[in-house]
């Protein structure tokens, strides 16, 4: 199983990549750069590509509402040839409150869109002349769907290192994540439980894997985590209040009441209670009391937080489910404790 680290750069973003090589020395395999309303991330996993030797750069994510999927095949081809085919294009639909909000845009139609862009992105790789009528998208455009009648079919000018550029979907729907089992490389779930794996998702994967095209390759399960390797009982309480803000935050807080695709998830998982005790607090805003009422089980069943033993086991646990990548935040205060953690999660991961 590989291991992987979203980047966070609060404390400088120089800093931060001058302190990735520690983490490619302790094992990391892959880094996720996300991109939500902040600086693009785009321009960061560039200076990445000539930063870092061996990790895997992934956006984590970009949305298919804000740029075009020619320019999305555009990008990924362009980072893929700066970091040596070393880059993973990290897709998602977002959510109304940052498309519509900060982008302008409308929200509607996240699947059709999704599988278009996907197919819209391996033409252009393959070099083909890029024709497209699809429902969202018409390439070239026409009179009749609004353009000039100029457009002419054309292709990407360079030859992109790779032909196919791995494609991960972050998906929780489980009709996008039936989407990311037929048509991806990869599947990139949030607060991703072991134990209710199956009855969350199971349907959903069953029927995009029965539609997969064999040529790409087994699904790769690309889980998002915590992990803080702790001994001590007021250390590992420490940091399991970590993860329970952070849950607090999006099963309670991320959407509307109703529209919440976190909160559907913790009810999907069995906890239909809390999530709506813990949406009730955080939307009154009692965060702190929202962040109490995750129950322990959400908690150790989603994060990596104990001894050495304890997240061996829970590693363990995961891989039988099918996961391939643990993307793992380390909670730590400092950056030697966070690289050792790292490394002692890629060596139980080995």
């Amino acid at each position: 199983m590989r291991v992987g680290m979203p980047m966070k750069y609060s404390g400088g973003f120089t800093e931060t990549v001058d302190e990735l090589a520690d983490y490619e020395r302790a094992g990391l395999d892959v880094v996720h750069v996300p991109e939500a309303y902040s600086f693009d991330s785009v321009s960061q996993m560039g200076y990445l590509a000539a930063r870092t030797s061996t990790l895997e750069i992934a956006a984590g994510i970009l949305n298919i509402y804000s740029r075009t999927p020619t320019l999305l095949a555009m990008t990924a081809a362009g980072l893929d040839y700066v970091s040596g085919g070393r880059f993973v294009l990290g897709l998602g639909a977002s959510g109304p409150q940052v498309v519509e909000g900060f982008h302008g845009l409308p929200y509607h139609a996240p699947l059709a869109r999704t599988r278009e862009v996907a197919e819209i992105c391996r033409k252009v790789w393959l070099r083909e002349p890029v024709v497209h009528e699809g429902t969202h998208y018409r390439l070239p455009l026409d009179r009749e769907h609004g353009g000039s009648g100029a457009g002419k079919p054309l292709k990407l000018i360079n030859h992109p290192l790779r032909p196919r550029i791995p494609m991960i979907l972050a998906a929780l729907g489980p009709k996008n994540v039936a989407l990311a089992a037929e048509l991806f490389e990869g599947w990139e779930p949030i607060f991703y439980h072991p134990e209710n794996a199956r009855a969350a998702f199971g349907d959903a994967l069953d029927a995009g894997l029965a539609r997969r095209d064999a040529a790409l390759g087994p699904l790769q399960i690309v889980v998002d985590t915590h992990v803080a390797v702790v001994e001590d009982d007021d250390a590992k309480e420490a940091a399991m209040q970590q993860v329970r803000n952070h849950l607090a935050l999006y099963v309670g807080g991320m959407g509307a009441r109703g529209k919440n695709f976190y909160n559907d998830l913790a009810r999907r998982y069995g906890f239909e209670e809390a999530a709506t005790n813990i949406q009730d607090l955080f939307l009154s805003g009692r965060k702190a009391e929202a962040a109490a009422a995750v129950p322990d089980a959400l908690v150790h069943g989603v994060s990596l937080v104990g001894s050495a033993g304890w997240i061996k086991e829970r590693v363990a646990a995961f891989a039988e489910t099918g996961v391939t990548t643990l993307n793992a935040t380390p909670l730590a205060a400092t950056h030697e404790q966070r690289v050792r953690d790292i490394a002692a999660l890629k060596e139980a991961a080995s």
